[in-house]
């Protein structure tokens, strides 16, 4: 890595995880507009998967990326696919979603939305200083509410339950119907502000 590539490197990769419908995005997008634009920027693991898959497949790129029925009807598929590319080099979609989503490695804080492998991990803590996990738990029933269904194939695979064992995060939230995150939230913003 050169000199000036240091420079450039962020001040804090804050690293989320958690199952399907536990409301990451939620999570995520409410630091993101706390902490700014203009420092930090969100970084999804799962970008250039669907980014790929809907240029090949003719599909909206905007639809794979929303919470909507398109993204379920592929999802399956866009695991097994981007499984096979993963066993080769397992940093391969953490490389390209930085590049996708800041370019110049500009921002300070980068909020990594969606880790789900313990590969996705070791990773970042290989090639950053400043990584603090965060794992986001909702129970099934406020899960269901929020429209997911178990599906065999996909919340048993290694994309969903590879974390369940994971050790050493720097913080669990609760993010069941009824809580309130705002707490959680602005520890997160004040914790990665002060660094």
């Amino acid at each position: 890595m050169a000199a000036g590539d240091e420079r450039r490197r962020p001040t804090t990769v804050l690293l989320f995880s958690g199952k399907r419908k536990c409301g990451k995005d939620y999570v995520t997008d409410a630091i993101h507009k706390r902490i700014g634009p203009e420092k930090c920027v969100i970084i999804r693991l799962s970008g250039p998967i669907k980014k790929y898959w809907a240029q090949t497949k003719s599909l909206q790129f905007d639809e794979l990326l929303s919470d909507g029925e398109m993204k379920e009807q592929h999802r399956k598929a866009m695991i097994d696919w981007s499984e096979n590319i993963r066993f080769n080099d397992y940093g391969y979609f953490c490389r390209m979603a930085i590049e996708m989503y800041d370019q110049n490695k500009s921002k300070e804080i980068w909020i990594v939305s969606d880790a789900r492998r313990k590969t996705d991990i070791a990773w970042f803590k290989a090639n950053y200083n400043n990584v603090k996990l965060i794992r986001i738990t909702a129970d099934e029933c406020t899960r269901k509410e929020r429209g997911w269904t178990f599906i065999q194939g996909v919340d048993d695979a290694q994309s969903e339950c590879d974390l369940d064992d994971q050790l050493g995060w720097d913080w669990i939230v609760q993010n069941n119907k009824g809580d309130n995150c705002n707490d959680f939230i602005n520890e997160i913003v004040n914790s990665t502000l002060t660094l």
